[in-house]
């Protein structure tokens, strides 16, 4: 009886459904940035594809409105030159009614057989202000957008 007792540490109480929340609240942090780098990612993906292909079709546009029929002719894709020669293409492209404006509405790109294509939508306004939408097929060809399809 006269023993003393060793002294032992206090037993401290554990707290599992606080640690859980803790580990579940980093993991769903974690999870949070990661699915906001990959929507920047991709927002800056697709903000590198669409350019070169509204360039494309800005510029096609821009040199048809001018008249200068034969800077967008080169423009073309191989297949839109078989169809038409520049000759050809020159004397549609200045037939009445003749775009005299355009506004690129919507740029697209998507990827079908392991080949990208752009469309690009655009309201073309004409002489006698009639204005009308057309779907626009870009397509890369030899490491350039090129315009395919009918424009007009």
């Amino acid at each position: 009886m006269g023993r003393r007792q060793a002294w032992t540490r206090p037993v401290r109480r554990r707290r599992p459904v606080r640690t859980g929340l803790l580990f579940a609240g980093l993991g769903l942090g974690l999870c949070l940035i990661g699915v906001a780098g990959l929507g920047a990612w991709n927002l800056q993906l697709v903000t590198r594809s669409t350019e070169p292909v509204r360039q494309t079709a800005d510029g096609f546009f821009r040199e048809v409105a001018a008249g200068d029929v034969d800077r967008a002719y080169e423009r073309l894709c191989s297949e839109a030159r078989g169809k038409w020669s520049a000759g050809g293409f020159g004397a549609w492209v200045r037939t009445p009614p003749q775009v005299t404006g355009y506004e690129i509405t919507d740029v697209s790109v998507a990827t079908r057989g392991g080949r990208p294509l752009g469309t690009v939508t655009v309201r073309l306004t004409r002489d006698g202000g009639g204005s009308e939408e057309r779907r626009l097929p870009v397509v890369r060809e030899d490491g350039r957008w090129r315009v395919c399809g009918d424009p007009f």
